[in-house]
């Protein structure tokens, strides 16, 4: 296999590896830390409800707590699982530091081939992916992985070759979203000044 061609490979597959570990760390502290967060903030709120009954939005908010108390029940289904998802992110993790080392220790060599080791080496790494990922994921854990993916990892070997993009760095889902957000408070927000 030509040189140029394993590096894009190895960045292809880098980039697929390591947003896979990023994507089970999501999953991971989605399930440990927002049941807490949501028990933390809800408790909060109810105590507030309770200091002030007079609230005008009182019932729009209960309605917000109880729906965020269903999220938490939800959440919990996967706490018997959680430990997985972090060794998996951790092994995981694991084998995109070797594809980085593959990656620059091909960059760095004359040869315009690549040795079938390396190839070889490539394939193992890339079954023991497949055998390590699991494909049930919380809800959000996509954005959440791209947010550690773009803000928090070291990736730059991988966009080296993949050059990203800031579409890359927003999923799609989550700007199909933010649209319809912007477009309903417009929306609700005009409907409130005309009734002024």
């Amino acid at each position: 296999m030509q040189r140029e061609m394993f590096l894009k490979l190895l960045a292809e597959n880098g980039y697929n590896v390591y947003f896979g570990a990023k994507k089970h760390l999501a999953t991971y502290d989605i399930v440990e830390k927002f049941p807490g967060w949501i028990g933390l903030i809800t408790l909060i709120i109810g105590i507030w409800q309770l200091a002030y009954p007079s609230f005008p939005y009182g019932q729009p908010l209960s309605v917000v707590l109880v729906a965020a108390s269903v999220c938490a029940m939800q959440i919990s289904q996967y706490n018997a699982e959680k430990d997985n998802y972090m060794k998996a992110g951790t092994k995981l993790t694991d084998i995109h530091n070797e594809l980085k080392e593959l990656y620059y220790r091909n960059k760095d060599i004359e040869n315009s081939t690549v040795s079938n080791d390396d190839q070889e080496k490539l394939t193992l790494l890339l079954k023991e992916y497949s055998e390590t990922s699991i494909s049930k994921q919380i809800a959000f854990s996509d954005w959440y992985a791209h947010y550690k993916f773009f803000n928090q990892a070291q990736n730059e070997w991988i966009d080296e070759q993949k050059n990203f993009t800031w579409k890359d760095k927003f999923p799609l889902s989550f700007r199909i979203t933010v649209f319809f957000i912007i477009i309903i408070s417009v929306i609700i927000l005009g409907k409130m000044w005309i009734w002024n």
